[in-house]
């Protein structure tokens, strides 16, 4: 199936119109054709090679919400006109131990990524949400619930699961304390659906700048991370730490903060960090983790949340031929706090 989509050849070339094949469908392929696609901070690394493993072309995009199209003949959970919605990947081997949990984010054989990823089958590249349509396996696709605005949920399909995965896995309930490090795509979210759950939610930040959009998210306070004075205070004050900072970043600060038995789950990093002292860590039994997405059980168990309760991420639409523009004001943070894409746009003439 020829599809059209906006591609990056190489690391140093901007995203541009560039058309190519979707495989036909496997029996138990469901096709769609995509509505709106979130803008995540992967897409830019990915584009630009930044964590070395790009392969060129890349079509970026794993927050992906549309309508299907068509099912193939052993399809039995979705059909044609049903709004759906794809992550960040689409398949696993659906038989180790972490897929028969519902854990295929970390299947032992590795899961498809949507983009940049391979085939299970074929070994064919995977192209992502910046495209017309996608074809996906049954069981990756996940229902889009009734009452949840589709313009945008699409975030919600990485950086929702991504902050999710971590509040549900150390069991963040009613009367939990919750800091977040960094209020851009991820942190905005890991505060929303914190306040959620019912946890008492603090921003940590360098400055009190953000302290009325901390409030306005529904965080209950703003900690200034560089007021020794407030930290020194605050000491022993949280249950769980999301530290969303994409960026090589200096832990040591945030330690104290953990009372005992506390976690610091890092989810925004790929790569160094600054050293670490473990003083804090073996004094408190404190620790530190990381987390990646959630499962597909998971990831369905937090759009049902988010349409109960009226969660959704603020964001900026932007037309496709946009893209470029946003990539470069992404690298500057000069986004409240993520872009969705109207794929609609994709077929229409530039402004």
């Amino acid at each position: 199936m020829k599809t059209i989509g906006y591609a990056a050849q190489s690391t140093t070339a901007p995203l541009a119109p560039w058309e190519f094949d979707r495989r036909e469908l496997r029996g138990n392929d469901v096709q769609m054709q995509i509505q709106y696609c979130g803008v995540c901070h992967s897409d830019l690394h990915q584009a630009r090679n930044d964590w070395g493993w790009s392969s060129y072309p890349v079509v970026p995009g794993h927050e992906i919400v549309g309508v299907v199209t068509a099912v193939g003949p052993d399809v039995k959970t979705f059909k044609e006109g049903d709004r759906v919605a794809v992550g960040c990947m689409v398949d696993s081997c659906q038989h180790c131990d972490q897929c028969d949990k519902g854990e295929e984010q970390l299947c032992r054989h590795g899961n498809t990524q949507t983009y940049n990823g391979k085939d299970r089958i074929t070994g064919e590249p995977t192209y992502g949400g910046y495209s017309k349509d996608l074809v996906v396996r049954e069981e990756f696709v996940l229902r889009m619930p009734e009452g949840l605005d589709p313009a945008k949920a699409a975030p919600l399909l990485c950086a929702g699961i991504t902050t999710w995965s971590p509040l549900k896995t150390w069991g963040v309930k009613e009367g939990s304390r919750v800091g977040v490090i960094g209020l851009g795509g991820l942190g905005h979210m890991a505060v929303k659906l914190a306040v959620g759950l019912g946890a008492h939610v603090v921003v940590l930040s360098r400055s009190a700048d953000k302290e009325a959009d901390a409030k306005e998210l529904g965080a209950h306070e703003l900690l200034v991370s560089s007021d020794r004075a407030a930290m020194k205070a605050a000491a022993n004050s949280l249950d769980l730490i999301i530290d969303t900072v994409p960026v090589k970043h200096d832990l040591n600060p945030y330690m104290p903060l953990l009372d005992i038995d506390g976690t610091l789950v890092i989810v925004g990093q790929l790569g160094p960090m600054e050293e670490m002292s473990t003083l804090p860590l073996l004094m408190a039994r404190r620790r530190v983790s990381g987390s990646p997405i959630g499962g597909i059980r998971e990831t369905q168990e937090m759009l049902d949340f988010c349409a109960e309760k009226n969660i959704l991420p603020d964001v900026e639409m932007i037309r496709m031929d946009e893209i470029n523009q946003a990539f470069d004001r992404m690298e500057k943070s000069d986004v409240r706090y993520r872009f969705v894409i109207d794929m609609g746009t994709l077929d229409a003439p530039a402004v």
